[in-house]
């Protein structure tokens, strides 16, 4: 399987955003739980700003790792600091007492463990609880159509469908068919199809989301790792505007063609002013996606059996006119082709 050069690079850029750590904001220490108002705790490192908006989350079976963040908070021992903290890029954590702890791959529950083992040092039956208050060390990138696209943290184990979910769903115009990237350094995507491309940095492989969804193939709903991209493109439409029913903008799904005759009938059929004898199909010239090309049909001796019904392709517009004088001519199919996109069926 090949990739464009410019594939390429979106790729790269993806991964690299993915990978950029992200900024710390240092502020002012929270005060120490049963200190008194007026004698703030020492900062330590790692400490941030608890996150806007944000209540911590208890998640035992999450695994931590570098840039996520982390409240932790032991009972009876004040030099805990009750305040957001950060997993180093190195995946350890400073604290009082314990000192420098491994946190990177580790479970919430196993860090809660860990920490309590080594402050019976100090501390006869120590309670710990860790809250996780950020999460930045899954993020995956979705793009296209989607409702949100941009990096979402995957927050433990998630599939494509619940990806995509996260991103804010599929948009009405996006496509059956969704690309998935995975850096080959994780190991390659569990899919039949998933191959190499040419730089032999990723797997990639397609995956067809209907199928997924009406449980055909629900095999192909595969759990995403962090760092993946997935890409949703938008769904190839042909357009039925003027006087029809449903005037906006059809998806093709898997087909490669719709027949005028098919236009007609998922567009709701005409109406009442509609000059059928006078319709036209645009096609959009390949070579200059602004230009089109018009071909008149007579759309009504197509419905009548009159004349050979005509294929309709990815970006071809049918235009039925009014037969109305004031909405004729011109300007009709120049506000018709202005509608184009405002609505889009899916059938």
């Amino acid at each position: 399987m090949s990739l464009s050069k410019a594939f390429q690079l979106f790729l790269a850029s993806c991964f690299t955003a993915l990978l950029l750590p992200a900024q710390q904001a240092v502020g002012p220490a929270n005060l120490l739980t049963g200190a008194k108002a007026d004698t703030p705790a020492a900062a330590q490192p790692g400490d941030l700003k608890p996150a806007a908006n944000k209540t911590p989350d208890r998640v035992p079976d999450y695994v931590l790792g570098p840039e996520d963040q982390i409240i932790i908070r032991a009972f009876h021992v004040e030099e805990i600091s009750d305040r957001p903290i950060q997993v180093a890029g190195d995946g350890y954590i400073n604290l009082a007492l314990v000192g420098r702890v491994k946190a990177s791959g580790l479970s919430v529950s196993a860090l809660d463990q860990d920490l309590v083992d080594r402050l019976k040092n100090y501390v006869r039956d120590p309670q710990v609880t860790i809250l996780i208050s950020d999460y930045r060390s899954q993020p995956v990138s979705v793009v296209g159509a989607v409702g949100a696209p941009g990096v979402v943290q995957l927050k433990g184990r998630k599939n494509l469908v619940e990806v995509i979910a996260l991103a804010g769903g599929l948009k009405t115009e996006a496509g059956n068919t969704v690309t998935l990237t995975r850096e080959l350094a994780k190991g390659r995507i569990p899919l039949p199809g998933a191959a190499d491309d040419p730089t032999g940095r990723f797997s990639i492989a397609h995956v067809n989301l209907h199928d997924v969804m009406e449980a055909r193939n629900p095999q192909d709903n595969v759990v995403i790792e962090a760092n993946d991209v997935v890409m949703i493109p938008k769904a190839q439409l042909l357009y039925v505007v003027g006087e029809v029913q449903k005037p906006g903008g059809y998806v093709l799904n898997e087909r490669d063609s719709v027949s005028v005759l098919q236009a007609v009938a998922l567009a709701g059929g005409l109406t009442g002013s509609a000059a059928p004898k006078k319709a036209k199909i645009l096609h959009q010239d390949p070579n200059n996606h602004s230009s089109r090309t018009e071909a008149p049909t007579n759309v009504k001796k197509i419905l009548d059996g009159d004349a050979p019904d005509v294929q309709l392709y990815a970006d071809d517009i049918l235009f039925v006119p009014s037969n109305l004088p004031k909405k004729a001519g011109g300007k009709a199919l120049e506000t018709a082709l202005n509608m184009v996109g405002i609505a889009v069926w899916r059938f």
